[in-house]
């Protein structure tokens, strides 16, 4: 198995998951995505899957060594900014090549009522000036930012069910996009809310709520992503991380290692 390029896929994102199918289907690569395990039925990629954290970038280094990586994709959320951290910490430290895969991020049009913060805590100070009926779109983790706020009423949408501390006055959606605006404008009417709180995700999958929320009328809080790692290259689609791989010396001259495995 000499000839054999091992690549590692950090993150559960649609597109980590585009990215392992095309890459899975070359023999020449094995395959390997990490997911964090956060999500309790998360959608397994091809290839094989661990499930579970490093132990920081020190224990990401290590895996990476003893795994003998060939090339690191940072395919997380474009939010797990400790993740991203982590991965080019770890991948200077064993000299693997690191691209982070990050989706273009969303873009307001005319008639959006856009507001920018950099932080939920930032969010949560400008709600009370916007509605008194908000829309959290922002994920399950970080509701903590928002329970000081006892006069306004919540609607929280997540994939699993939220963890204290959250706001008192709140009723929560159990989803998964994508969603649809027929859909997203008959939640705002039925809840009847006024402000929307969401993070830059840059999800096609998610983005119909910004729609509604402009046909509505509501305003949006949109909570900027953070910066990739200095120094790391980016790729904006799938097809450029294919092409990256192509160039960190990941050809076609090699066999796969057959099977999957899933790592607790």
């Amino acid at each position: 198995m000499s000839g054999e390029r091992h690549i590692l896929i950090l993150g559960g994102t649609t597109e980590a998951r585009r990215l392992a199918a095309l890459l899975d289907a070359d023999p020449a690569l094995r395959v390997t995505s990490s997911l964090a395990g956060r999500v309790a039925e998360p959608r397994l990629p091809a290839g094989q899957v661990r499930i579970g954290g490093f132990g920081g970038p020190g224990g990401l280094a290590r895996w990476l060594r003893e795994q003998h990586v060939d090339a690191l994709i940072d395919a997380t959320h474009p939010f797990a900014d400790t993740i991203s951290s982590n991965a080019a910490k770890a991948a200077a430290e064993v000299h693997v090549p690191l691209l982070a895969l990050r989706r273009p991020g969303w873009v307001a049009g005319p008639g959006d009522d856009w507001r920018s913060v950099d932080s939920l805590e930032g969010a949560a100070r400008l709600l009370p000036s916007l509605g008194e009926r908000a829309f959290l779109t922002t994920g399950r983790m970080g509701l903590g930012a928002f329970a000081h706020l006892e006069g306004m009423w919540f609607l929280v949408r997540s994939v699993d069910a939220p963890l204290p501390p959250v706001p008192p006055r709140m009723e929560v959606v159990l989803a998964r996009g994508p969603f649809t605006v027929e859909g997203e404008r008959a939640l705002l009417r039925r809840h009847r809310v006024d402000v929307l709180v969401t993070k830059d995700s840059g999800a096609a999958a998610t983005a119909a709520k910004l729609t509604a929320a402009r046909d509505a009328g509501i305003p949006v809080v949109v909570v900027r992503r953070p910066p990739p790692p200095e120094g790391v290259p980016v790729a904006a689609g799938v097809a450029e991380a294919v092409e990256w791989v192509r160039g960190a010396g990941c050809g076609p001259d090699a066999r796969r290692r057959p099977g999957r495995a899933v790592v607790m």
